[in-house]
Formats: C-alpha cells, sequence, structure tokens
C-alpha cells in the first residue's frame, strides 16, 4: 500500500481512481510534514496517527484530515459491498464519521442503506464552511443529523476550496472599487465608458472563439449583455436560457435549443486530424445537471458574488448543453450573477473577455484554467474516443465522434473542483475594474479634453474631431496626407503644429 492512508489507501485498496486528484495526499513516515505547491498538499505522518486498515479507519481519516471528494466517493459508493457500510454504521451509529459517511452512500447512489437512522446527537455539517464554498440555508437531515449544505444537488455539485485566493476573492468588492473609479473619474464619464465597455466585451468574447470579424454578431451579443444582464428571474430555466440563446445567436441561426448530440471542443492538426482537448457529457444528462447548476444558484444565494459568478459561468461551459452559443453564454452568465448579486451596478458590463484576450499570457492563462478539468479527463479517456462513419444526430447535427466512456466519467462532470477557476475568474475581474477600467476611462478623459481643445481651433462634429485625434495619438503628432486632405485647414503650418501640440500633451507623446 505505500503507507499511504486516507482517500489515496482506499483507492488502492478498491481499486478505485478519480479523475480529478486529490486535494491531500496524506501517507506514513518518520515525521510530521506538510508540503504544499500549486493547490495541493502532501502530507506526511508519524505511526502513531496510522488509522486500522479498514474502511472505516481510512474513511474516518479522509472525512477528518482531506476533506470531501465528492467524485471519488461516488465511483468508491459504486463498489463498496452496502454491507461494508452497514456493518460500520450499525457499530457507531452516533459516531459523526459514521453518519457522515451514510448521509453521502445516500446522497450519491440514491440507494437507502438498512439503518434505521440517529436518534440522538448534534447535527453535523456535511461540508465544513470553514473549508469550502457551501449552501447559504442548509437542510437538515434528521434521518442521518446531517446538515446538507451541499451548494448542488446529487445530479451536480460542484466544490470550491476556500483557498487564500478563493477567500481574498470573497473579500474582493467590486462595487466600491468602481466607486473609487466614479470618485476618480466621475460618474457622467463611467456612464458614458459603460456603452463601450459592453461592445468592448462583446468583441472580446467572439475574440475567444476565434470569431471576432463577425460585426453584427458582435453588436447583437452586446445589445444582450446591455439589455438582459440581471434581468431574468432564473437564466439557467429551460424557457430562459432558450430565449438568451435566441437573441444571442439572431433569427437566422440554423440551430437552437438544447443539445443531442455529442459534442467535443478541440482543434485540427497540420494534417487535418482533430486534436480533441474536451468532450462534453452525454446530451441525455445535461438536463439534470443544469438542474444542479441552477440549485447551485439557489442555494448559495447570499455568498460572494465572485465565486458564484464562476461556477456559474465555468460550470455551464463543461455541461455544454446547447446547440450553439455555450461560450458567450457563460461568458453572459459571469456580468449577469454580478448584476444580480449587486456587486455591480447598472448599465456597467465588466469586459472580462477584453482581459483575458488583451495579451497572449491572460489568453493561455484561460485555457489553462479550463486544462485543469478537461486535461485529466482527457488523459484518462483517450482511449474510448474515436471518430468513425458520420451520422446525423437528433437535433439535426452531423457527427462522426464516438466516446465509450459517458457513464464512467459521468461521476467527474457531476462533482468538478472548480476552487482554481475561482481564483481565475477572481483575477481576472480585478484586472478588469482596477487595470482595464481605469485605462479606458482615462482614455475617454483624455479623449474628452483633447476635443474641447482642439475645438478652440477648429469647428466640427465630435466624430470627426475624435478621428483626427485618433489618427495624431496613433502616429505620434504626425498628420497624415490623408488628414490634411480631409481637413485642409490643417494646411496651415501654425494650427496644425497647434492642434499636435495638444494631443501629444494629453496623450504624453514624445515626438
Amino acid at each position: 500500500m505505500n503507507n499511504w492512508l486516507g482517500y489515496r489507501w482506499l483507492a488502492e485498496h478498491y481499486g478505485v481512481e478519480p479523475v480529478q486528484p486529490f486535494r491531500i495526499e496524506s501517507r506514513l513516515a518518520r515525521s510530521r510534514l506538510t508540503e504544499r505547491k500549486d493547490g495541493f498538499t502532501h502530507e506526511s505522518y508519524p505511526l502513531h496517527f496510522q488509522p486500522a486498515d479498514t474502511l472505516a479507519g481510512h474513511l474516518t481519516f479522509a472525512f477528518k484530515r482531506e476533506g470531501i471528494h465528492l467524485e471519488f466517493l461516488a465511483r468508491l459508493f459504486a463498489v463498496l459491498p452496502q454491507a461494508a457500510l452497514e456493518s460500520w454504521i450499525h457499530a457507531e451509529p452516533s459516531g459523526q464519521y459514521a453518519r457522515r459517511a451514510g448521509f453521502f452512500y445516500e446522497y450519491l447512489s440514491g440507494r437507502l442503506l438498512k439503518f434505521s437512522g440517529v436518534n440522538s446527537g448534534n447535527y453535523i455539517d456535511a461540508l465544513d464552511p470553514d473549508l469550502y464554498l457551501t449552501a447559504s440555508q442548509p437542510e437538515n437531515i434528521s434521518r442521518w443529523r446531517v446538515r446538507d449544505n451541499l451548494p448542488g444537488n446529487a445530479d451536480y455539485c460542484p466544490l470550491v476550496w476556500r483557498s487564500d485566493k478563493v477567500r481574498a476573492a470573497e473579500n474582493y468588492d467590486c462595487a466600491s472599487h468602481l466607486h473609487a473609479l466614479e470618485s476618480e473619474y466621475g460618474e457622467d464619464l463611467l456612464i458614458r465608458s459603460a456603452v463601450w465597455l459592453t461592445v468592448k466585451e462583446s468583441k472580446a468574447s467572439f475574440a475567444i472563439e476565434r470569431e471576432d470579424k463577425h460585426i453584427g454578431r458582435v453588436q447583437r451579443f452586446a445589445a444582450v449583455m446591455e439589455k438582459r444582464c440581471g434581468q431574468y428571474a432564473n437564466p439557467l430555466e429551460d424557457s430562459a436560457i432558450t430565449a438568451l440563446q435566441s437573441e444571442i445567436l439572431g433569427p437566422r441561426a440554423i440551430r437552437t435549443g438544447r443539445r443531442q448530440s455529442p459534442v467535443f471542443v478541440g482543434a485540427v492538426d497540420s494534417t487535418f486530424v482533430p486534436v480533441v482537448h474536451y468532450v462534453a457529457p452525454h446530451w441525455k444528462d445535461t438536463a439534470a445537471m443544469m438542474t444542479g447548476l441552477s440549485a447551485f444558484a439557489d442555494l448559495t444565494i447570499g455568498k460572494p458574488a465572485l465565486l458564484r459568478a464562476a461556477v456559474l459561468s465555468f460550470g455551464f461551459v463543461y455541461i455544454h448543453p446547447m446547440t450553439d452559443g455555450n461560450g458567450r453564454i457563460s461568458r453572459f452568465l459571469i456580468n449577469d450573477v454580478l448584476r444580480r448579486d449587486h456587486a455591480i451596478p447598472a448599465p456597467f458590463v465588466l469586459p472580462v473577455s477584453a482581459t483575458i484576450t488583451s495579451s497572449s499570457s491572460n489568453r493561455r492563462s484561460y485555457d489553462q484554467v479550463l486544462e485543469i478539468f478537461s486535461r485529466p479527463l482527457m488523459q484518462r479517456y483517450q482511449h474510448q474516443l474515436r471518430f468513425g462513419p458520420e451520422i446525423t444526430a437528433t437535433d439535426g447535427i452531423r457527427t462522426n465522434l464516438y466516446f465509450d466512456a459517458y457513464e464512467d466519467a459521468r461521476p467527474a462532470w457531476r462533482y468538478p473542483d472548480l476552487t482554481e477557476h475561482v481564483e481565475y475568474l477572481a483575477q481576472v475581474i480585478e484586472i478588469t475594474i482596477d487595470t482595464e477600467m481605469r485605462n479606458e476611462a482615462s482614455y475617454l478623459r483624455k479623449m474628452r479634453k483633447a476635443r474641447l481643445e482642439i475645438k478652440e481651433f477648429i469647428e466640427g462634429p465630435d466624430a470627426d474631431i475624435d478621428r483626427l485625434i485618433r489618427s495624431l495619438r496613433d502616429n505620434k503628432g504626425t498628420l497624415s496626407n490623408k488628414l490634411k486632405h480631409d481637413f485642409p485647414m490643417l494646411d496651415e503650418a501654425d494650427l496644425a503644429a497647434a492642434v499636435s501640440r495638444i494631443v501629444q500633451s494629453i496623450f504624453d507623446i514624445k515626438s
């Protein structure tokens, strides 16, 4: 057993391996030692910590020292003889770890144990709220005297470990940071920038999907962001999500509605062979998973908005329930949650997609956070994926993708650990407000100042003056031949020099 303890001992003893790695792995060693790296912990314990080499001994150790790993527990309980668990519970009917094991068994498997129930004792939490994002209003399960504070349901329950970065995200106040910008730049300027930020977010959202050249689609998505954020009672309800998809895709969309076909996210290599980065759950499972994601939205009302936004957005991406528009809907959900939770006031739309696409490094970070879940999934099931004869699925999509591991992969899809996804989105939002939006407000203030000063010399519509300013700014104060043609008065050397000096001074351009 290689001196393993807790979950790792159970994994080897019962031949069960999760797709998602254990956040904490424990083993026997000569001395006590904790090693942490990239969000994962390796614990070493001296001999006197060793539990009995039994289901009860190591599951108790895991619950006590290694947290809750829902995917592993679902897989373990699928192969575990029910009698083994019943024997432990009958031996310790009031023991908190036995009760927790019984609760999770019935929650994850849907099967009842032969047990009459707990008659006395204090209620215990299913999840430790100091360690995990939990439901706002737990439900007491009297049979086990367990408070069900899981932030989802048995069909879909994402977990978020409250790491140091997650705790920082809980305390990040979007509204106060926006208020600081408003104090610095003025409400009028921020409101004026909101319209442009909405368009910028729309353009960048398409850029994430490498489809940023379609102006009509960009404008349509921008309009949806402006009009619909925070307006649906529940944007994850079937009628709402279908209506949202239709608005985003427009009247000429080939297909709308729920997905009824296999789908993968990937690319094509130099030999035109598909490279699969991620396979989404079976389409017949997506309705139940979406109900679970909606349950998360309801159960966590009042919890920090950044955490809720990250889980709903990335959860939607991984479930991939619609025939088209999944990426755009997922990014819509970020601003929708922030608006709904009063973290961001109307009419602001945070251009998070613009931050993601602002550099190759930021774009790679987005891909990397998606790979935290998708990479181990595909490594586990790469041999169950193939391309064969093309067929037409029920939703009209032609596909030649065949995946033979939908059932085995289901626990990973149902119980994703989205800790790093929360950490990532929190960082993106902080950069968006404190850098991207500040830069935008500063730019608009400079444009307004330059426009007013130039109008002391040249009279004309704002659009023409702005074009003049942008051209001079981009050319470091030098007038192009095109500008001289369009603005004949700039043939006057003194006038041209005065206008150029205004732009160079305001935009701090060194000639």
